[in-house]
């Protein structure tokens, strides 16, 4: 495991603590359990895994502390929305709780990615009203080539204090680590974990997973090929008669407005895809007979698996 550890230092050009678990919603509800507080407020955006897709684990980890929604387009939040939802609740009066944490998601649920100057602006809003600013990384590395950027540069260095680091949706199985750039906080989270029941009794089947993830730039290989893919197959779609991309893909997760006909022989001829909620700032029309569908890459797709999608629907 020291190895691993040491190999994360190295990556994020800097000592971290790094706490290894099973899935991405514990690494989500133990980073936001670091910073707890009683009576406590994370902000997120609305359609964040962390408050839609993860059957209330944050708040059950915490001990009742809540998730409030923070609007803003494609999946990231709106710095000027964050800075009015932060105001709302004034620290010293009791009844409507307080501030805890900021979280934003690296790329989003929507497929969508934050620049880096996107990130520092979030975290100097959390920064200024004293809150630490967690990042959502279960596509990390699919973020990280989109924007040809390093580890550190976004992360700590843009003011991340502490990230869930994503290794499962590319490649890894099992294989999620908390990632703590505020090394004061290490020692607590260390209980956090073992109370958690996320502290493995055989860790180095995680630990080796890490290092041949890292070995020789591999979990950026498997992150770019994802990427590509999903560029190839919005290339497709936006071919087709009968589907439209909703918005540019930006990583590894395509959205596509589809007739509801032709997705569904796309499905009974074994492609695997299904529909999505309609973000609410989404602008684009879908008619009776057409619904959203959400279409996601990865390290295991193939060029001939994107043509064949791309010949089912090309009319």
């Amino acid at each position: 495991d020291q190895a691993v550890y040491q190999r994360f230092n190295e990556i994020f050009e800097r000592e971290v603590a790094v706490f290894f678990v099973a899935t991405g919603t514990a690494a989500n509800s133990l980073s936001l359990t670091t910073y707890n507080k009683s009576g406590g407020i994370s902000f997120c955006h609305r359609e964040s895994h962390v408050i839609e897709d993860e059957c209330g684990a944050p708040e059950y980890f915490t001990g009742g502390s809540r998730l409030y929604a923070v609007d803003g387009a494609l999946g990231k939040i709106d710095p000027n929305k964050l800075e009015a939802a932060v105001d709302r609740f004034a620290p010293e009066i009791v009844h409507s709780g307080r501030p805890m944490a900021v979280s934003i998601t690296q790329s989003t649920e929507v497929g969508t990615i934050y620049s880096l100057n996107e990130i520092a602006r979030i975290s100097a809003i959390a920064k200024h009203h004293k809150l630490p600013l967690h990042m959502d990384g279960a596509r990390f590395a699919n973020a990280l080539v989109a924007l040809e950027t390093t580890p550190a540069e976004m992360t700590w260095k843009r003011g991340v204090d502490i990230l869930s680091f994503g290794g499962t949706k590319n490649g890894c199985w099992c294989a999620e680590a908390v990632v703590l750039f505020d090394l004061d906080r290490a020692r607590e989270l260390a209980f956090l974990r073992k109370r958690a029941a996320q502290l493995f009794s055989k860790s180095r089947f995680v630990a080796a997973q890490f290092e041949t993830y890292f070995k020789d730039g591999l979990w950026l290989d498997t992150a770019r090929h994802a990427n590509a893919k999903a560029a190839r197959l919005a290339a497709a779609i936006e071919d087709s008669p009968s589907a439209r991309l909703a918005w540019l893909p930006q990583a590894n997760e395509v959205f596509a407005v589809m007739k509801k006909a032709e997705a569904e022989k796309a499905q009974m001829a074994g492609a695997a895809f299904y529909d999505w909620h309609k973000p609410h700032d989404f602008d684009g029309h879908i008619s009776e007979d057409e619904a959203l569908y959400r279409f996601v890459t990865s390290f295991a797709t193939t060029a001939e698996e994107v043509d064949r999608f791309g010949r089912l629907i090309a009319g």
